[in-house]
């Protein structure tokens, strides 16, 4: 019989218990404890890159520095064709004032724009340092494509999920139940996609 993983504790580069509970359960048979940052009293770390991937690195090298233990972070947004790209990598903070004030701000951006150029996508980024000074870090990047909608729909989830439009499921992201988002969502991709790419290490 095979020895079981041995297990080993990781640091998430985030508070998010959602996040925390999500990539916890994909990366458990590995033998991988994930710990978030605040048990090791890792300080906020400001997001100074431009693109997804710089900021999952910052987090990523920040958790690590202060723990001296593996870390992963994660940096993911929402991209609106017709805004170049907005809100981005300021997805959190596109309206200084939360994600009412977001939604908010996103239906005024887009509201004479027509359904064909209403095209946007979740992206997340995943990020693995092995430690700090780690010089290749592992990038998980990963899409959820869909629209956006002229009005909230649904109670589920965060941020963006009432205005995101997902043409497979003919509804939000908000109203899809949690285990169905938690396998086709951007994260759920990435998270995939750092499973496989640990254990081939």
């Amino acid at each position: 019989m095979a020895e079981p993983a041995r297990r080993h504790t990781v640091v998430l580069a985030s508070g998010n218990a959602g996040k925390l509970r999500e990539l916890g359960e994909v990366l458990a048979p590995l033998g991988v404890t994930l710990t978030p940052q605040a048990a090791f009293n890792v300080p906020e770390v400001n997001e100074t890159g431009l693109s997804f991937v710089e900021n999952a690195i910052i987090k990523a090298r920040a958790a690590a520095q202060h723990s001296g233990l593996a870390a992963i972070a994660d940096d993911s947004g929402l991209e609106v064709d017709y805004l170049d790209g907005a809100p981005g990598i300021y997805s959190a903070r596109y309206s200084g004032t939360g994600d009412e004030g977001n939604n908010a701000r996103l239906l005024e951006e887009l509201r004479d724009v027509p359904e064909a150029q209403r095209s946007a996508r979740f992206q997340c980024v995943l990020v693995y340092m092995r430690h700090a000074a780690d010089p290749t870090p592992l990038v998980c990047q990963a899409s959820w494509e869909g629209s956006i909608l002229r009005a909230p729909r649904g109670e589920h989830g965060f941020g963006y999920d009432p205005l995101f439009y997902v043409p497979e499921h003919q509804c939000s992201s908000a109203e899809l139940p949690r285990a169905l988002k938690n396998r086709i969502s951007h994260r759920a991709k990435a998270s995939a996609l750092l499973f496989q790419a640990l254990r081939s290490r």
